[in-house]
């Protein structure tokens, strides 16, 4: 019997086999089924950031490609695609005439290939015994019989695996060359076409070289196919294999793409079952800011002299610590829009594969003197005004359990009378606890509430030392106060959730503008908060961020040196950085918000304004300017030096010389508690 009829009998016989009662139950192999599709997540300007699914696949139609990507494919998979019925038994004849002479070859066609890879639980194409074989050449002749070859040819391209769990030619094609399917050129879909045979060993990102060889092989296939002309494969065989970074996202946000896969759950659409679009609220040349300036000043610290504690690279140099908890020293970064609460950049610790807890959503740290502005806010609110003298001197504060309370200074020293905002300047610990005190904590508290901090604060006096833990994402959004003359934000990060066809399933309902705060105090302490980074505990930030760039901002860190922060605005963002371990400890002596926290700001500010315009604050309705003497906060007159003249802004009836009394006056005799 000629080799031909042999095969045909053979594969007859296998697919009476097929149709036994035994099988019956099993899935039909010739089907083409839908294949499960990612949820594809967006930037604010349409970059990918983010992909997750049970299979990360975005299916393309086989018509929006360019002609020459299936050709690429058909050409070194299956040449007599279009000829034969689903068997090649020429291709077979010519692969047992090469195994005789000991030269091993397959001779599966693409719609061989299809039935493997559409239905592994039936065809498993590891299995190299004769039955699978025909009972894969049995289910290619009945799907071939059932569907056209464009329909077999799509769903071949949109179901083979490319390595790293990217599936399909056109997931293959963003991360690879960070373009869609459509858009490849002819060396770059020559390079995918190479894969199939081992998505491995020709990776085009990790093996270039490799890639290259066999993707010229390729185009000169595709060449003695007909496919494209013999110059056309010679220009692309010349051309290098490039592709791009990130696996084809245009940053690394893992963790604000965690975030708003679970916004998206929670509100009720199945992202995870893939087939979404989620358009966020991120920047990616913010958030690659904020990524390369943590990395690059915790790496620098871990550097120094006398650093005890495990550190990152010896974390990743070590193999057996691989799976467990990284002890190193981690940071959060979080940026928002002042206007809106969206969230511009969010970096949740220092490597989302060594540990995804979000420490910039979930964590909960004391942010320390950073939440001293508030205390400030709400004294302003209360008719104190900002150059009101105040006692940086030693108290004592007996607590209801009759524990001594005795708040000090990092400086171990006490300034004695100075103006209300050299007090913030230069975090003075025993004002802002004397000012809790005289205000009442419930008043401070319910201010902060307002400003959107959800964590409880409790009514002791060392919170207005930010003893009371908050969450970094809430404890930066309720700085928006401040920058938004008084009108509190939520914080925002996803703008729309999109079908595959492009209709909007889910946005979040925008909060409505709350007025938490007097847009004039708020001006104020913001103000006040220019002279933290002008002259007080924040002065690092200008070594990276230009004069032209206004800036205010509060520096932070634990009495133990466990949280360090900086959380500061310009006109156009307002953004926080914290520092410490997941395990609180001392980070190193003297560890200080201003010199590890600020600085990583700072970079970050800086590159992402780069030459970007900056606008400038404008004080609001109803404040009084004064010129004042810095060092005495009084009017300055004649003999005031230049450099000490500064403009003091004040609530109408605080300003100087005001025919009005306040209870605040008390403090031009010292402190309002006991001296110790």
């Amino acid at each position: 019997m000629p080799l031909r009829a042999l095969l045909l009998a053979a594969v007859a016989a296998a697919s009476a086999a097929a149709a036994s009662p035994a099988r019956a139950q099993q899935p039909e192999p010739w089907r083409i089924v839908p294949l499960p599709q990612s949820t594809v997540v967006y930037a604010r300007d349409g970059a990918m950031i983010g992909e997750f699914g049970r299979e990360v696949r975005t299916s393309v139609a086989l018509r929006t490609l360019p002609r020459f990507v299936p050709a690429a494919f058909i050409a070194v998979e299956d040449k007599r695609f279009y000829q034969h019925n689903g068997v090649d038994v020429v291709g077979i004849a010519g692969a047992l005439k090469d195994a005789v002479r000991g030269e091993v070859r397959g001779a599966s066609t693409i719609t061989q290939l299809l039935v493997g890879n559409m239905h592994p639980d039936v065809i498993d194409r590891r299995d190299r015994g004769p039955g699978r074989k025909l009972r894969e050449q049995q289910a290619a002749l009945e799907m071939e019989r059932r569907y056209s070859k464009e329909q077999i040819l799509e769903a071949f391209l949109n179901t083979i695996a490319f390595g790293h769990g990217w599936h399909g030619i056109d997931a293959a094609a963003r991360h690879y060359f960070g373009k869609p399917a459509a858009r490849l050129t002819l060396a770059e879909a020559a390079s995918l076409a190479s894969m199939p045979k081992s998505p491995v060993q020709y990776d085009p990102g990790r093996y270039p070289a490799r890639n290259r060889e066999r993707r010229n092989t390729v185009l000169a296939l595709m060449a003695e196919q007909g496919f494209i002309t013999a110059a056309q494969a010679a220009a692309a065989q010349r051309e290098p294999v490039r592709t791009v970074p990130n696996g084809g996202m245009a940053v690394v946000a893992p963790w604000f793409v965690d975030v708003v896969r679970l916004q998206a759950e929670r509100a009720g659409v199945p992202v995870r079952e893939g087939g979404y679009r989620i358009h966020t609220t991120l920047d990616p040349a913010l958030q690659q800011a904020a990524v390369t300036a943590l990395r690059e000043q915790l790496d620098a610290l871990e550097q120094r002299p006398g650093w005890r504690h495990p550190t990152y690279a010896k974390f990743h140099a070590d193999s057996a610590k691989r799976g467990t908890a990284p002890q190193y020293l981690q940071g959060a970064v979080v940026a928002v829009d002042p206007g809106t609460g969206e969230v511009r950049a969010l970096v949740g610790g220092r490597d989302f594969a060594d540990s995804p807890f979000d420490r910039a959503v979930n964590g909960n740290r004391q942010p320390g003197s950073s939440f001293k502005p508030i205390v400030y806010a709400a004294a302003l609110s209360a008719g104190l005004a900002p150059n009101a003298p105040v006692g940086d001197t030693a108290i004592a504060i007996r607590m209801p359990e009759g524990r001594i309370y005795a708040p000090d200074n990092s400086d171990e020293s006490f300034l004695g009378i100075v103006p209300l905002r050299t007090a913030m300047a230069r975090s003075r610990n025993p004002v802002a606890v004397q000012l809790w005190q005289q205000l009442g904590g419930d008043s401070v508290i319910a201010l902060a509430r307002r400003m959107g901090i959800r964590a409880p604060i409790a009514p002791y006096p060392s919170s207005a030392l930010g003893a009371s833990v908050v969450q970094p994402l809430d404890f930066v959004t309720a700085y928006a106060t401040f920058a938004n003359l008084g009108v509190s934000v939520e914080p925002r990060l996803v703008a729309r959730v999109e079908d595959r066809t492009g209709k909007a399933v889910w946005s979040p309902p925008e909060a409505a503008p709350t007025l938490a705060l007097d847009p004039r105090v708020a001006f104020v302490v913001r103000d006040m908060m220019r002279d933290v980074v002008e002259h007080g505990t924040a002065s690092t930030v200008r070594r990276y961020v230009p004069a032209r760039i206004p800036v205010a901002g509060k520096t932070g860190t634990t009495n133990d040196n466990a949280d360090v922060w900086f959380v500061g605005m310009t006109p156009d963002l307002v953004a926080g950085v914290w520092i410490g371990f997941d395990t609180p400890k001392t980070i190193t002596s003297g560890a200080a918000g201003g010199t590890l926290a600020a600085p990583i700001w700072g970079q970050m500010v800086a590159r992402w304004y780069g030459n970007r315009p900056a606008g400038n604050w404008t004080p609001p309705a109803g404040l009084v300017s004064v010129l004042l003497d810095r060092q005495t906060g009084l009017p300055a007159d004649s003999t005031t030096p230049p450099d000490r003249r500064y403009t003091e802004y004040f609530l109408e009836g605080t300003e100087p010389g005001a025919a009005t009394f306040t209870p605040w006056s008390l403090f031009r005799a010292g402190p309002v508690l006991a001296p110790r």
